[in-house]
C-alpha cells in the first residue's frame, strides 16, 4: 500500500449531490458508504458529477470516464479491488474492468449468475431494486446475467416512504417504515413467487435490511456487503 491501507476501493456520489433520504440511509450499518459496514478499512472516492442523475436515471459517459480516471488513481495508490456506492454502475462494469489491471465489481447484480447456480434450475431467484423502472435488460447482461425467465425484480419505487427519494428528494425519511417497506416487498415477493429460492438486493442501500429479510422468508440474502466480504476475503 502507498497513501491508504485499504484493499477495496468504493467510487461513489459526488458530496453534495446525495437526496437527505440516502444521506439518512449512509448513517446505517451495511450501507455501501459507512466505514463501520465492514470489519477491514475502504476508501472512498467521490467522482465528480455521480449523482441519482447520472447513474441511476440516465447514465453518462462522462462520468463514466471519471469513474476510470479514479478507478486508475485508486489503483495507482494501492487500492487492490474497486466497487461502487450504486448498484445501476453495473452498465458500466465493462469498461471500468477493461480500464484497469485489478478487480473490478460494480454491483451486487454480478452475484445473480451465481445465485441462479447454487438454488438450482427450478427455483428462481428475486431481485430488489431502489427502482425497478431504471433496471433495464443492459444492465443485467453487462453482469453477465444470461439467464432471466428465473428472475423476477421488485422495485421500491412506489413504497410510499422510500418513494420520496424520488418524489421528494430533499425530505427526511421515517428510517423505521423504509425498513418496513423493504421486508414487506421481499414477503410480498416470496409470496407472489413460491418458487424463490434466494434475494439479491440490487441496491447499496438495503443490506442494513438484509438480515430482517432472511428471518422474515427464510431465505438467503445476498447484497453489497456479501459481495465485498467475498472479493476482500479472496485478496
Amino acid at each position: 500500500m502507498k497513501t491508504n491501507e485499504a484493499a477495496i476501493g468504493i467510487l461513489c456520489w459526488e458530496a453534495g449531490q446525495v437526496e437527505q433520504g440516502l444521506l439518512q440511509l449512509e448513517t446505517l450499518v451495511g450501507n455501501s458508504t459507512n466505514p463501520a459496514s465492514f470489519a477491514f478499512p475502504t476508501r472512498l472516492y467521490r467522482v465528480k458529477g455521480a449523482n441519482m442523475s447520472t447513474i441511476l436515471e440516465n447514465p453518462s459517459r462522462v462520468v463514466l470516464e471519471r469513474m476510470i480516471a479514479a478507478a486508475r488513481e485508486m489503483a495507482a495508490d494501492g487500492v487492490r479491488a474497486i466497487t461502487t456506492s450504486c448498484g445501476f454502475n453495473a452498465i458500466f462494469q465493462e469498461e471500468i474492468a477493461n480500464a484497469v489491471d485489478i478487480p473490478v465489481f460494480t454491483s451486487s447484480l454480478l452475484q445473480v449468475p451465481f445465485v441462479q447456480r447454487i438454488v438450482g434450475r427450478d427455483k428462481e431467484v428475486a431481485i430488489i431494486t431502489a427502482k425497478a423502472a431504471s433496471l433495464k435488460p443492459e444492465h443485467l447482461r453487462a453482469v453477465g446475467i444470461v439467464r432471466t425467465d428465473n428472475l423476477h425484480i421488485h422495485g421500491l419505487e412506489n413504497c410510499p416512504e422510500w418513494g420520496k427519494m424520488f418524489s421528494a428528494p430533499e425530505a427526511e425519511l421515517d428510517l423505521d417504515v423504509v425498513r418496513q417497506e423493504v421486508v414487506s416487498t421481499a414477503v410480498a415477493a416470496l409470496r407472489a413467487h413460491p418458487r424463490t429460492g434466494a434475494f439479491v438486493l440490487e441496491c447499496t442501500d438495503l443490506p442494513p435490511f438484509a438480515a430482517e429479510i432472511r428471518v422474515a422468508t427464510g431465505l438467503p440474502v445476498f447484497d453489497f456487503v456479501t459481495m465485498v466480504n467475498a472479493v476482500h476475503a479472496s485478496l
